[in-house]
């Protein structure tokens, strides 16, 4: 678990408040304290903010969140028909795969750490070193117990190369004592063959003597016996046929050709090479002597089976691992989470190694994976949690909700919320919510992620905001366009009227080509039926269509959709129909009209005080006193005209 200390706080004398947040927590000083003394006033008067998931700000980090999410989503997709070898197989290749994205990043974070100028920020790199290469070493762990399954005596093989990838200083000591002059002579000489033979590496350890052997001739024979020993060892090698029974014979004969060299003081005259004839007689107190070359318990633990217990069962590891722990450290110090975690993975308990991994680990990244990869392997099917959940999907829930707290790797998180079949949908619909629409483009990204799963409340939501984002920088058709596609009544009527009031201030309409194609989607709200329609009308008498046009205008005004502010503008757009030379409006029309006109004029506010209101009463006063005119004029033109046509 990481502490997080908060500069100026003094958690022993005042009480602390916080409050959780999706990803965070603030925390401040309240003015109580525990003594109930006299003074009140707060010593730390700001609020902090502490992030959840602090590692997915890291930029290294980022790159394993990325890459491991490919890894994830292509698990998911293993087909299920897949059974025995061939899914197996395929399982231990995502481990794999897992495994080296994991490297891929300490490798990197170990470069940066070295190329730091700030010896405080090299530390802190070289720690995060260190944690991966522990979450790197555990996953090695239970991919060879939970997912390979190794049988006996190919398990002792694949524990042997788990060592050796974690226990790599060896490699660069080789080359340096193999680059010396004379290697045999080189200060660290006995220390690499010791170390060889530790790992098991005979073969390297045969040839090291044999510069000895050349180098001294008194030693000469020594050499060549303990090389013998060496090479004569029976392994249990991936292509060999030989069952455990043959192998376990023919080791026993070899221990004891080992045993009879000791006892006949073959080596005497040599303690290094005695001392090395008694580790590869799996001695105890000979392999506690090179505890500084084991380095750790477990690696103790592998070559004391290897040369004790060659053919062990999987069933027995955790006696060993428990007595090699113990005799290790030897009541000298307590076990570290690392050693606790490997050991509840030696004793098969995989719930414990994830719940210790939980508490040790400073993010879900490890656990949730992990557990997934376990549970495709069949290994979790039986433990289910108390509030409706299994394991597996709540870790990936926690996972997911941190990845939220980014501002870009939210992304990655959709996909574990959709593999999460109980309780994956309704927190991404409480998380998507949380998203910060910043930029239109981010908004369009997490709007399509909606619509993609049907997250119908979202995507009307997503909508609005940015309908009225638009509004507020006075974008009209962005705005009209978002409401329709939100498919909300009232705020499509706020922009039309908003557009219709630009209309009055301007004398046209803005967004023309949104608003001559709005189609069936006209039909949210009234205000935009009629201002779709009010723009249609424009259009016909742009295109001459004047009897479409009159007709149109006459349905506006009688369907009662226009707002009655707009009545006066409606009433004078049929001036200059009225004027045309041909009569357009009918004799029914014109009745119409002017019904309209008088149920306008009816209505109509007095302005009895002077002021620009009244000015304005006065201009429209003198607009429909011509609009009169114009009527009756129109009235006597259509009936003349439409006498003389049934007269005909």
């Amino acid at each position: 678990m990481r502490e997080v200390l908060i500069p100026g706080v003094n958690s022993k004398k005042k009480q602390m408040c916080f409050d959780w947040g999706p990803g965070e927590m603030l925390v401040c000083e309240t003015s109580f304290n525990k003594k109930e003394e006299s003074e009140t006033k707060p010593g730390c008067p700001f609020i902090y903010i502490i992030r959840k998931d602090i590692d997915v700000y890291s930029q290294i980090l980022r790159k394993l969140f990325n890459e491991s999410h490919g890894i994830f989503v292509g698990l998911q997709r293993i087909e299920e028909e897949l059974t025995g070898k061939s899914r197996k197989a395929q399982l231990v290749r995502v481990s794999k795969n897992y495994r080296s994205v994991i490297r891929a990043c300490m490798e990197e974070m170990h470069q940066v750490a070295i190329a730091a100028k700030d010896p405080a920020i090299g530390r802190q790199f070289s720690s995060q070193v260190s944690i991966l290469s522990a979450m790197e070493l555990i996953w090695n762990l239970c991919e060879i117990l939970f997912i390979e399954v190794a049988p006996a005596g190919a398990l002792l093989l694949h524990l042997l190369d788990w060592v050796r990838l974690h226990v790599c200083e060896v490699d660069s000591l080789l080359a340096d004592v193999l680059g010396s002059e004379n290697p045999s002579k080189h200060d660290s000489f006995w220390k690499l063959v010791t170390i060889l033979v530790l790992q098991g590496r005979l073969d390297e350890a045969r040839q090291m003597l044999s510069k000895e052997a050349d180098a001294s001739p008194s030693s000469a024979g020594m050499c060549r016996i303990l090389g013998d020993l060496m090479r004569t060892m029976p392994v249990l090698s991936p292509g060999n046929t030989q069952t455990l029974t043959e192998l376990e014979l023919k080791w026993q004969h070899w221990h004891e050709e080992c045993e009879r060299h000791l006892q006949d003081s073959t080596f005497a005259s040599s303690p290094h090479l005695e001392s090395l004839c008694k580790i590869m007689l799996g001695d105890e107190a000979a392999l506690l002597e090179q505890k500084e070359l084991l380095n750790n318990w477990y690696h103790f633990l592998v070559t004391r089976l290897l040369y004790s217990h060659p053919t062990v069962k999987p069933i027995d590891l955790h006696l060993y691992a428990q007595s090699s722990l113990d005799l290790f450290l030897g009541g000298e110090s307590s076990p570290e989470p690392l050693d606790n975690i490997l050991l509840a993975a030696f004793e098969f308990d995989i719930h414990q190694v994830i719940k210790e991994c939980s508490i040790a680990l400073s993010n879900w990244w490890f656990v949730a994976h992990l557990t997934d990869l376990l549970d495709h392997c069949k290994l979790l099917q039986s433990h289910n949690l108390y509030f409706g959940s299994n394991m597996r999907e709540f870790l990936l829930l926690e996972y997911a909700s941190g990845l939220f707290a980014h501002h870009s790797l939210w992304q990655l998180g959709v996909d574990y919320f959709d593999y999460c079949p109980e309780l994956g949908r309704v927190s991404l619909e409480l998380h998507i919510e949380r998203i910060p629409l910043s930029t239109e483009q981010k908004a369009l990204k997490v709007l399509r992620i909606c619509e993609q799963r049907q997250m119908t409340e979202q995507v009307r939501s997503i909508c609005k905001i940015l309908a009225m984002n638009a509004v507020r920088n006075n974008r009209l058709g962005s705005a009209l366009s978002w409401s329709i596609r939100a498919k909300d009544a009232a705020f499509a009527t706020l922009v039309s009227d908003r557009f219709l009031k630009d209309y009055c201030e301007r004398g046209s309409f803005s967004d023309l080509d949104l608003i001559d194609n709005l189609g069936p989607a006209m039909m949210l709200s009234d205000r935009l039926t009629f201002l779709g329609k009010y723009r249609e009308f424009h259009r016909f008498y742009g295109e001459k269509r004047l009897t479409d046009a009159a007709s149109l205008l006459l349905s506006l005004m009688t369907s009662q959709i226009a707002p009655r502010s707009f009545w006066v503008i409606l009433l004078i757009d049929a001036l200059p129909l009225l004027e045309e030379k041909e009569v357009v409006f009918s004799a029914e029309q014109t009745y119409e009209l002017m019904r309209c006109l008088e149920d306008f004029a009816s209505r109509r506010p007095v302005w009895r005080e002077p002021g620009v209101q009244r000015i304005q009463e006065d201009v429209e006063n003198t607009k429909l006193e011509m609009l009169r005119l114009a009527l009756a004029r129109n009235l006597g033109r259509a009936i003349i005209k439409e006498g003389s046509l049934e007269g005909s």
